[in-house]
């Protein structure tokens, strides 16, 4: 039996209006300076509070001040707002549809909190295409710790040499290495192709159709 885990947040699906919405409007009740679409593109991946905290500095605040308040304001405002223009990248669920005839079992690990995690792939995929599904919850570490791809492995009852592990950026790749997994990583998502081969990415595919190609 095979498995492929994928990140959620750029590999999967395009969210970024809806993180920009939030910060931004977090920001702004908090009566800090705005900051770039493309600043709060670099400040993802990591969770939450890791988001909110560089979002804080580059507003102009300081994060032993601010930090409490603006994590509250935004997870208010995420929760609401988590589907605010997300898409799936075209050629998604044809590709995991496809995989899903091939055998594989399908998982999905995201730094994004579980519940909207939840809630975006209920929007944009198919009832049961990803038979795992774990957003960043309090009782297992973040990745790019190894712990939450074991345990879609354990309950998928996959052995880790037949896991890949998909994302977009240099923390999935860590990830990954972490748990010992053959580990690819896509260009269409939210790190750019030259800073995933700089984090030393060697398996980078550029369509879901070539990740098809490889993965047989």
């Amino acid at each position: 039996m095979k498995a492929c885990i994928f990140d959620l947040d750029g590999t999967l699906a395009d969210t970024m209006e809806s993180l920009t919405y939030s910060v931004g409007l977090t920001l702004e009740k908090l009566g800090l300076n705005p900051i770039s679409d493309e600043q709060c593109r670099s400040f993802v991946g990591e969770g939450a509070k890791v988001l909110i905290e560089r979002a804080v500095t580059a507003g102009g605040g300081s994060v032993s001040q601010y930090l409490p308040e603006a994590l509250g304001i935004y997870k208010e405002i995420f929760a609401s707002h988590c589907t605010y223009r997300v898409r799936a990248y075209t050629g998604i669920t044809e590709m995991a549809k496809e995989l899903k005839k091939r055998g594989y079992k399908l998982g999905v690990l995201s730094n994004k909190p579980h519940e909207q995690a939840m809630k975006v792939m209920w929007t944009l995929f198919p009832d049961g295409l990803f038979e795992r599904v774990y957003g960043q919850r309090d009782e297992v570490p973040r990745k790019p710790d190894p712990a939450g791809v074991w345990q879609i492995l354990e309950e998928l009852e996959v052995a880790r040499e037949n896991c890949s592990y998909i994302g977009d950026s240099d923390v999935d790749l860590l990830t990954g290495t972490n748990a010992d997994v053959a580990t690819l990583l896509v260009t269409w998502g939210f790190r750019s192709e030259t800073e995933l081969i700089e984090a030393g990415g060697k398996l980078l595919f550029h369509s879901p159709e070539e990740l098809l190609e490889y993965l047989k």
